[in-house]
């Protein structure tokens, strides 16, 4: 922009104190150098500097301008480098909803991961459950949910399935596990089960009791808890036993022993996906979604939300 190139000229003499040595600066011909504070003087109706043989120095209303002009050039840089930031995707805010196994290896990878590749992107982190990412994905209020499927999400949307993992028994670290180091689903049924509330994963909640079923024992959800740090320390109070996502053992949480299930064949997996709208152009979204991991994403197709 003309008007800004002018500032700029005008503070590199106010600066180096001669047109000459500004000109130099700013690897530019003197002449047009001198042209344009010309013309700016003449667009002001006022002298700017007082040239003499010596150089050019500020005059009394130059002075009382220059550091108005320095603060409305380095304003409309940080401007221009935000719009040139957000337009490249090297900028701009970025709203990220996650449930807390993201937290273990999926998310601190994605998010050093971004800030190599667009280091000025602002992001907004919330640990939210399931069910209050769908509602905020279908509101606009996050940009991305990283959440375990299968979930219910309105609208267009992209998935993509970062991470599908076997589950592991939670039990208080005085049960008597076997030589194997296994335990059975029976014996998590003596137990009863530590698990989320039913709307948060209703899907993988009816997988597990299916297992119980499959088995032959009927499994109780003694203690709700809608966090897995919750889950955790109701394990670890003894309310109860657990299942969890294997990367839960990136975790040193005291009270707790995690244990493989020794007929896990009959459980669900584990699933973790993101999911993010789907737009016309590029967004910060998918640049933080192709930085999880390998999986190709799908396009979601719009659900309907159930009564």
């Amino acid at each position: 922009m003309e008007s800004t190139r002018n500032l700029r000229y005008f503070l590199a003499v106010a600066d180096a104190g001669s047109v000459t040595g500004a000109a130099e600066v700013l690897g530019i011909a003197q002449p047009a150098l001198s042209q344009a504070i010309t013309r700016m003087e003449r667009e002001l109706g006022v002298k700017l500097f007082q040239r003499t043989r010596r150089g050019a120095t500020l005059t009394a209303a130059g002075e009382a301008i220059v550091d108005d002009i320095r603060l409305s050039v380095s304003r409309i840089e940080a401007a221009q480098t935000r719009a040139r930031d957000i337009g490249t995707q090297h900028g701009g805010r970025l709203a990220i909803g996650f449930v807390s196994a993201a937290l273990f290896e999926v998310l601190p990878a994605a998010i050093g991961a971004l800030r190599k590749d667009a280091p000025n992107v602002k992001l907004s982190l919330r640990e939210m459950s399931n069910a209050e990412q769908a509602s905020a994905l279908e509101k606009g209020e996050i940009d991305l949910g990283l959440l375990h499927t299968p979930v219910t999400v309105g609208g267009k949307m992209h998935e993509k399935l970062i991470a599908s993992e076997p589950l592991l028994a939670v039990v208080h670290e005085s049960f008597p596990v076997a030589d194997d180091g296994k335990v059975s689903l029976a014996e998590l049924a003596d137990i009863g089960l530590v698990w989320f509330p039913q709307d948060q994963l209703p899907g993988i909640r009816a997988g597990i009791l299916s297992a119980f079923r499959k088995a032959g024992r009927e499994a109780t959800i003694v203690q709700d808890a809608n966090r897995s740090l919750t889950v955790l320390a109701c394990v670890a109070a003894g309310c109860g036993a657990s299942l969890l996502p294997h990367s839960t053992k990136t975790l040193q949480f005291a009270g707790v022993r995690l244990c493989e299930v020794r007929d896990g064949e009959y459980l669900p997996p584990f699933e973790l996906s993101a999911i993010w709208p789907q737009r016309s152009r590029p967004t910060l979204a998918d640049r933080f979604a192709s930085l999880l991991g390998d999986t190709v994403s799908r396009p979601r197709a719009a659900a309907r939300k159930k009564a």
